[in-house]
């Protein structure tokens, strides 16, 4: 039972890939190449055949079938392994980054302010919107404000979110036609940072984000479309099958299927939505579109905040900070009717937790829901309940995972980012329930590997490499970073492989290599059962194929 970087891939380039219609599926033969099944009882394979979107045969040479009526796709001795799949990311912010100010790897207030001037001069109009700047590695080691946004971008209204999202630094423009200032009380669940005089210094946490909600600009159906085109070109081009596409707006539901009946959406994406589509889902029940190409069974629902914005909720205060304890936000009153709905109606949830105390109130809730509600009443008998993130547990709550049980949905590369500042949020101690993946699947948890982009890059050679390394980029690993929570490799590739196809209602026909089963496979230059852990990330996808459709084929 089983339980950051700019793309290489210009935009144009990303937009070709995905928007030329899907062709129809391909009848393959592939070899030349290691080939890794996912499957236990037979690991490895000389040959894979697909005939309509299916595998066929999958074994030794001396036995495959003819290459007569197939496409030979010679691997060159790179290496094949079941369709990777993201199981948390957040698809249409993949898309946008491409299409908006981007500052992932910006190194200082200096470099991130530099490149908004320069946006600001080549995009004279509009609002300005941007993501993905972090302050933890700058040498300023401070969040950005109004007044630095100011300097770059004179009288512009300007939105810059924190890489996690949990956070926005906008300029005073944007403050004043917000009418936010010294008398404007943050939203329950949200803060408003302000200066010694009570002044706001620009920077609003979490629900506080809603009071300039209104200024991002409003994308039309063909903006939107191009944005997810976007993020499927760059995602095909990774090596990703599939992804698990967390706060997927309800709104764009019908238009991610309408994509799927045109052909326009070469990924498998799973669908879990916005909030204010729960009610709706629970009424229609689980909605599939273009073969299953797009489906939509779960909505996600968030608890606490992020860490590094300290809104990640925990039980005693912040190390650095012991005049806060991070936001919940929202209650049990009000999730656990929310819950009960989806029992009866057969809608996974999918609930954000980061801190302690947001995973202990989520497992407690999902604990009440599940109490309250007869399993004769259930829709389903394995609901299949998600945390998202799972990132800060207390080793008590532990049981809750094993015994509810409880999917883990957890993104590697966090922790070789953030083990950089957690020891200083946390403290010693609390980091033994952080980043735990090991000890989580020793106790027979579904632990789903995701990247979280864009507040990640979402590369899956990066989120391999932290799963089963546990050390950032450079091999820095401190002390003191439990480096016991690391993962084998073979535990790694379930996490990316089969408990995503888990997660998902459908490891019966995704997440291994078998006859019967859809063709989607990934192959990489390089071997990750095999490759020095370091050479990992260096590594590249050169062949990605979903339903038999080969959807990106290196040079």
């Amino acid at each position: 039972m089983f339980r950051t970087l700019k793309t290489t891939l210009p935009l144009a380039a990303a937009l070709m890939l995905a928007a030329a219609p899907a062709a129809l599926a391909q009848n393959l033969l592939i070899r030349g190449g290691t080939i890794h099944t996912g499957d236990e009882a037979r690991p490895t394979a000389e040959v894979v055949a697909v005939r309509d979107g299916r595998i066929a045969y999958v074994g030794p040479a001396a036995g495959a079938p003819s290459a007569e009526g197939l496409e030979v796709v010679d691997l060159k001795g790179a290496t094949l392994f079941p369709g990777f799949t993201d199981g948390h990311a957040h698809l249409d912010g993949i898309g946008w980054r491409e299409m908006t100010l981007n500052l992932e790897g910006s190194t200082s207030i200096v470099e991130a302010m530099a490149r908004l001037s320069d946006w600001a001069k080549a995009h004279p109009e509009g609002v300005i919107v941007g993501r993905g700047w972090i302050e933890t590695h700058w040498p300023e080691k401070r969040f950005l404000t109004a007044a630095d946004l100011d300097a770059a971008a004179p009288g512009r209204l300007v939105l810059l979110s924190r890489a996690d999202g949990h956070a926005v630094a906008v300029s005073s423009a944007a403050l004043t036609a917000a009418g936010v200032d010294a008398t404007t009380k943050a939203p329950s669940g949200g803060e408003i940072l302000k200066d010694a005089e009570g002044r706001p210094t620009g920077l609003l946490v979490d629900a506080a984000e809603q009071l300039v909600s209104k200024l991002m600009p409003q994308a039309d159906e063909a903006a939107t479309r191009a944005a997810y085109r976007a993020g499927f070109g760059v995602y095909a081009r990774y090596g990703w099958t599939g992804v698990h596409f967390m706060s997927a707006p309800w709104k764009d539901v019908p238009l991610l299927e309408a994509m799927a009946r045109d052909g326009d959406a070469p990924l498998r994406v799973y669908n879990s939505v916005t909030p204010d589509g729960a009610r709706a889902l629970y009424a229609s029940g689980p909605r599939e579109a273009g073969d299953g190409r797009i489906m939509t069974r779960a909505v996600k629902f968030y608890a606490d905040g992020a860490l590094g914005s300290r809104g990640a909720a925990l039980f005693a205060p912040y190390a650095d900070q012991p005049g806060t304890t991070g936001l919940m936000q929202t209650s049990g009153a009000e999730m656990i009717p929310l819950y009960e709905e989806a029992l009866r109606s057969g809608i996974q949830l999918a609930t954000h937790a980061i801190g302690d105390r947001g995973n202990h109130e989520v497992a407690a809730w999902y604990e009440q829901a599940m109490r309250a509600v007869p399993k004769s009443e259930w829709k389903l008998a394995d609901p299949r309940w998600r945390i998202e993130h799972a990132q800060i547990i207390r080793p008590a709550d532990y049981h809750y995972f094993d015994e509810l049980p409880i999917i883990a949905s957890m993104q590697p590369s966090h922790a070789i980012g953030d083990l950089h500042f957690a020891a200083d949020r946390l403290g010693d101690a609390r980091l033994d329930g952080a980043y735990a993946w090991h000890t989580l699947v020793d106790r027979g948890v579904i632990v789903v590997g995701g990247s979280d982009a864009p507040v990640e890059r979402g590369d899956p050679l990066i989120e391999f490499y932290a799963a089963v390394a546990r050390r950032d980029l450079n091999g820095f690993q401190g002390p003191d970073w439990r480096p016991n929570e690391a993962v084998d490799r073979a535990t790694a590739l379930k996490m990316f492989t089969l408990w995503p196809a888990y997660a998902s209602f459908r490891e019966d026909e995704l997440g291994t290599i078998a006859v019967g089963k859809r063709a989607d496979l990934t192959a990489f230059n390089i071997d990750l059962m095999t490759v020095p852990a370091a050479d990992i990330p260096k590594g590249r996808a050169v062949l990605t194929v979903v339903d038999g459709q080969v959807l990106y084929r290196a040079d």
